[in-house]
């Protein structure tokens, strides 16, 4: 597909075929990723890729952790969303839980079936690859842009190889348990979690569209 297609087919896709992926394909998504720009060309970024028993692993360190209710003193390594939401922002964020758990039939009070649905995060949506995209907590806040961009290259190369992908920040919530699994060096920030293969088009929740902003209504154009 032309690099357009690849763009706008993205989406993070929450329900997975548990069918194979080549290593090959996951070789060709990280060599273009490689590409991705950074300051002073510092290339802050580490990929771990996680597949069957150490996959199967992390999901069991992190949903025990749940059960056993240790999860409640976990915190995130760097503040992702902001401590108070507002406008146009919340709407936006609303929108997408609404149209996700309208097409899982999932109720508003249903506070047992939400967490289930949450807790499908930690077993990367059936998803047959994972991966972990880790930065030195050293680097200033710059690098952030760095690393969200080295992702988005990972995303979009997925399309470019007939596969889809979602992006995870619920898995840095976990981050001490994700660091003793791999085996993080010291300062080793976990910034985002993402899961690969093919999307299971049977899956309601793949159903989801989330409305985008048209180019004009976020550019201003200059002479």
């Amino acid at each position: 597909m032309n690099v357009k297609e690849a763009f706008v087919s993205r989406r993070s896709v929450r329900r997975f075929l548990p069918d194979s992926v080549s290593k090959e394909k996951i070789e060709n998504i990280l060599e273009g990723a490689a590409f991705a720009p950074s300051g002073h060309n510092i290339q802050p970024w580490h990929v771990y890729v996680v597949q069957d028993q150490k996959k199967l692993s992390i999901t069991k360190s992190i949903i025990d952790s749940i059960k056993d209710g240790s999860s409640k003193n976990m915190k995130t390594e760097f503040d992702y969303y902001p401590t108070e939401w507002f406008e146009p922002f919340v709407s936006r964020r609303r929108a997408v839980g609404f149209e996700l758990y309208k097409l899982l039939e999932i109720g508003r009070d249903d506070f047992e079936a939400r967490d289930k649905q949450m807790q499908e995060n930690f077993h990367f949506f059936g998803a047959p690859v994972g991966m972990f995209i880790t930065m030195d907590k050293r680097l200033a806040t710059g690098t952030f842009m760095d690393v969200g961009m080295f992702i988005q290259s990972i995303l979009v190369g997925a399309r470019g190889e007939g596969l889809h992908s979602c992006g995870q920040v619920a898995f840095t919530k976990f981050h001490t348990l994700i660091a003793e699994q791999l085996e993080f060096k010291e300062n080793e920030m976990l910034v985002c979690g993402v899961s690969i293969g093919y999307e299971d088009t049977s899956a309601p929740e793949n159903a989801l569209r989330v409305e985008k902003l048209q180019y004009s209504d976020f550019t201003t154009f200059l002479s």
